[in-house]
C-alpha cells in the first residue's frame, strides 16, 4: 500500500509516469526503506493508467468488501463493556444508610 500512495504522490507532484527513483525519494523522505521488486510490480501494474480511474476503481473495490462482522463485533464488545462498567458504577454507590454505617464504624459516640 505504501508503495501505491507514494506512486500517486509522485503523480500530484507532476510526474506523469513516476520512475523507481522517484518513488523511492518520496518513501526515504518519511523514512521508509523500499523493496525494489514490490515497487517494480506496483510501477508495471500502474504506469501509464490515469490516476482518477484507479482511484474510482479502488473505491469500488473496498465499497464491495466486507467489514460487517469485524466492526459489528467491536461494537458489541464496546457496548458491553460501557454495560458492565456502568453495573460496576451503580454497584459501587452506598446507600445513606451504608454510608453513615461505615463512617461511625457500627458504634455510635453515645451507644
Amino acid at each position: 500500500m505504501r508503495y501505491v500512495a507514494a506512486y500517486v504522490l509522485a503523480v500530484l507532484g507532476g510526474k506523469a509516469s513516476p520512475r523507481q527513483n522517484d518513488i523511492e525519494k518520496v518513501l526515504s523522505s518519511v523514512g521508509i526503506e523500499t523493496d525494489s521488486e514490490k515497487l517494480k510490480k506496483v510501477i508495471s501494474e500502474l504506469n501509464g493508467k490515469p490516476i482518477d480511474e484507479l482511484i474510482t476503481k479502488g473505491r469500488e473495490k473496498l465499497s464491495s468488501m466486507p467489514v460487517g462482522g469485524a466492526v459489528a463485533a467491536a461494537v458489541i464488545l464496546a457496548s458491553d463493556a460501557a454495560v458492565i462498567i456502568e453495573e460496576k458504577k451503580e454497584e459501587k454507590k452506598p446507600t445513606k444508610e451504608e454510608s453513615e454505617s461505615e463512617d461511625d464504624m457500627g458504634f455510635g459516640l453515645f451507644d
